[in-house]
């Protein structure tokens, strides 16, 4: 796990849609209002690897201080915990050392049963027992779909650049006054918060280090996220709140096909997945 104040290094890459990104190599700097509200997640990693790159326990001899591939993240933490069956009883239930609790639209919390859908007592959010944030679980259809996409906007924090105002990549979920089929994270955040998801109207972009904590790195294949707290998640890009700092015209994106994280211009249509802090 990396931290906050850790020096930056960048590297910029080729993309699959032929865009020169930056690819993470360096910690941000969280404002102040949207600091991490709990604990931090593990990573889901559980495996540990030899110097033959074989995948073997995670013990002593390969992974301890003398070991031939010492502190690797699979010997430690919740999810080695969990895996040892060591791990305090999960509030709700979760892969690894994840611990969700699914949340009504009505703001309750539910059993691990309960079903997506519309009605008030209906699944509609997930809480991380461990962070204390809230996240919005993506439906199929309707504003929350998950084949929407949308630009990065931001009229405040935006490290200098706005982003762009977008177009309708959303399904024409944004069409009335005053989104008037501006599909962009502004827009979307504001019109979740209208529509009072899960009984609350403080919804907001994710800092990367928030998204970041519900990467599931321990799967093989992406999405890289616990698919039964988090479904209808695309193995592609998803916006955070981040701008990149030496040049503002990107911000951060996390990408859950493989766990990566790198930035990207604001002006391309991305998933997004909103969170609150929960308490």
């Amino acid at each position: 796990m990396r931290f906050l104040n850790e020096p930056c290094r960048a590297r910029a890459v080729q993309t699959v849609v032929g865009v020169v990104a930056v690819v993470l190599v360096c910690g941000v700097v969280l404002p102040t209002a949207q600091a991490q509200t709990g604990l931090l997640n593990d990573t889901g990693q559980t495996s540990c690897y030899n110097a033959s790159h074989t995948a073997v326990a995670c013990n002593e001899a390969t992974t301890g201080n003398a070991g031939t591939r010492p502190h690797q993240d699979g010997r430690y933490g919740r999810d080695a915990a969990q895996a040892a069956n060591v791990l305090s009883t999960k509030t709700g239930a979760g892969a690894a050392g994840f611990d969700f609790t699914k949340i009504a639209n009505n703001g309750t919390a539910l059993a691990a049963g309960a079903a997506l859908g519309t009605n008030p007592t209906d699944w509609a959010c997930t809480r991380d027992n461990v962070t204390g944030l809230v996240w919005e679980v993506k439906t199929t259809s309707g504003l929350r779909s998950n084949a929407h996409t949308y630009t990065w906007y931001a009229t405040t924090n935006n490290g200098g650049d706005a982003g762009h105002v977008g177009s309708n990549t959303c399904g024409g979920t944004l069409s009335a006054a005053p989104y008037n089929n501006q599909c962009n994270t502004a827009n979307y955040v504001a019109a979740v918060n209208a529509a009072g998801l899960c009984g609350a109207t403080d919804w907001r972009l994710p800092t990367r280090r928030e998204v970041l904590g519900i990467v599931h790195n321990g799967l093989s294949t992406g999405p890289m996220v616990d698919a039964t707290y988090l479904p209808n998640t695309h193995g592609g890009g998803y916006w955070a709140s981040d701008t990149y700092e030496p040049n503002p015209a990107f911000a951060w994106l996390i990408h859950f096909g493989n766990g990566s994280t790198y930035a990207f211009l604001k002006t391309y249509d991305l998933f997004v997945r909103l969170v609150r802090s929960g308490q």
